[in-house]
């Protein structure tokens, strides 16, 4: 072989080589993020030209595949759109899938790598292809009963089973109709969508799990609890300082508690008065005595900062920020000052003290089934951590029992049940209205729910609600549905 024949075959085989490194790096490596690619045309005809697998709540269907007689062939409709909305999401023509359609694209589209076979199978035997079905843990009638006692309140609202960590219930409001961003005239779809998004009170966002998150208030004051306890150097019968006011150090900002007296009477007040009673004085002491390590660290045990949280839609992290001072420590160990979560966050520390201090990670998935209904997914219960003892939850459920049975979480008693609780109201701006919190769990000795109330806005009343007197009895209603099923 002469040279120039020689230099000739090389270049022919590199260009060989180029092509099928580049083919197998398209078709293998990149095929998952090119066919999720929004801009991937093919993709998107293909996927209207499959059957959509149904969303699942118990026996109820939350979104299905109808035929569509357009060039998709099948259209999503949502049969409840409104009160499902924070779980289906929505599935459409333009931008990117949210909800369980997104997190959950390639099982309900028929793609996924478990659904080869069948796609294979569709091919050689000329059937339309067909997604798998998803199977949720809502449960249709807590879901319901969450959805009427919000009303027209801006809120959210999560219900947790603490001994698997399946989500009951996941209500947000003002909610969305996800048939309008389902259809497909695409000027239709624009329109919709840009409607919804200058919406003001923002109905596209998952307030249970996103958005712009809202201070704690005293709800936090479960984890300055569980972080005292479990140092080992404080008991329920702990004394903390108790004036009627306090100028935070090296402020002029003066810190009072709700009604603005003494928590309880006394120089000194016990950590279950404080909690009982909801004191803010005695825990933004506290806090500088536990110092911000010990308060993070708990925090960070019951999953506040962890940016991995899936339900499986991404969850915004709650925070507990480093505080530039002592005094912003002080506010942000009563849940004001920078600390921000989400109701789903404040619904996983009731859960954890229920659950005896184990914290099973929260899921919306119960099972996904193919078409020939075998099972492609089944997601058994699994431990996110132990934030707290066994013994440091036995006692923290019997403070919270006292908040409710005679403290200031009393809006969610229930006859016959001990009901395990705490309430807050979290101040915002000088003049805005405040955030509503309920958290709690029941029955106590025998934990089936923790639920976690959110109510922005002031519920409508400004500065004048609050958490126990108006996310209490929407607690309760949530509870007592899931105690009556």
């Amino acid at each position: 072989m002469n040279k120039e024949l020689r230099r000739v075959s090389v270049l022919i085989l590199a260009m060989f080589l180029a092509l099928c490194t580049s083919t197998t790096v398209i078709q293998v490596v990149q095929q998952e993020s090119l066919q999720a690619d929004s801009r991937n045309v093919r993709t998107l005809y293909a996927s209207f030209s499959v059957e959509r697998g149904q969303i699942l709540a118990g026996d109820t269907v939350i979104a299905q595949s109808v035929a569509s007689s357009d060039q998709y062939k099948y259209q999503r409709v949502y049969p409840q759109g409104e009160l499902y909305a924070p779980v289906t999401g929505y599935f459409t023509l333009n931008g990117e899938n949210t909800g369980l359609e997104g997190a959950l694209n390639d099982y309900l589209s028929g793609r996924a790598n478990e659904q080869f076979l069948d796609r294979l199978n569709a091919i050689l035997t000329g059937q339309n292809p067909r997604g798998a079905t998803v199977q949720t843990t809502i449960d249709p009638v807590v879901q319901q009963a969450a959805w009427d006692a919000l009303g027209d309140l801006q809120g959210a609202i999560v219900a947790i089973e603490p001994s698997t960590g399946r989500i009951l219930a996941m209500v947000s409001k003002p909610s969305f109709d996800p048939n309008l961003l389902a259809g497909h005239v695409q000027s239709d779809v624009l329109a919709n969508y840009d409607q919804l998004l200058t919406d003001p009170t923002e109905p596209l966002v998952n307030r249970t799990i996103a958005g712009d998150l809202n201070p704690p208030g005293s709800t936090f004051k479960l984890v300055m609890s569980s972080a005292a306890l479990s140092s080992g150097d404080y008991t329920p019968d702990s004394q903390l300082p108790n004036p009627p006011s306090f100028v935070l150090p090296g402020t002029s900002t003066t810190i009072t508690n709700s009604g603005g007296s003494a928590c309880g009477g006394g120089e000194t007040t016990s950590i279950a008065t404080a909690l009982r009673l909801s004191c803010n004085i005695p825990f933004a002491n506290l806090g500088s005595q536990l110092g911000y390590d010990t308060i993070h660290d708990q925090a960070v045990a019951y999953g506040f900062e962890d940016p991995d949280i899936q339900v499986p839609m991404a969850v915004t992290p709650s925070v507990f920020p480093e505080p530039e001072s002592e005094a912003q420590l002080m506010l942000q160990s009563f849940g004001q000052g920078n600390d921000r979560v989400t109701p789903l966050q404040v619904a996983m520390v009731s859960a954890a003290i229920a659950n005896g201090g184990e914290l099973m990670s929260p899921t919306l998935l119960q099972r996904v089934t193919a078409p020939d209904l075998s099972v492609l997914q089944d997601f058994a219960p699994t431990v996110y951590g132990h934030p707290i003892s066994a013994e440091v939850a036995a006692t923290m459920t019997q403070l919270m029992v006292a908040n409710v049975a005679s403290g200031v979480a009393s809006g969610a008693r229930i006859d016959g049940v001990d009901v395990a609780g705490k309430s807050g109201t979290a101040q915002n701006g000088k003049d805005d209205p405040y955030t509503l919190w309920y958290t709690g769990f029941a029955p106590a000795d025998d934990p089936q729910v923790a639920v976690a109330v959110l109510l922005e806005d002031g519920a409508g009343l400004g500065q004048h609600g609050s958490g126990n007197g108006n996310a209490g009895p929407i607690a309760k209603k949530v509870i007592e549905a899931v105690l009556n099923r």
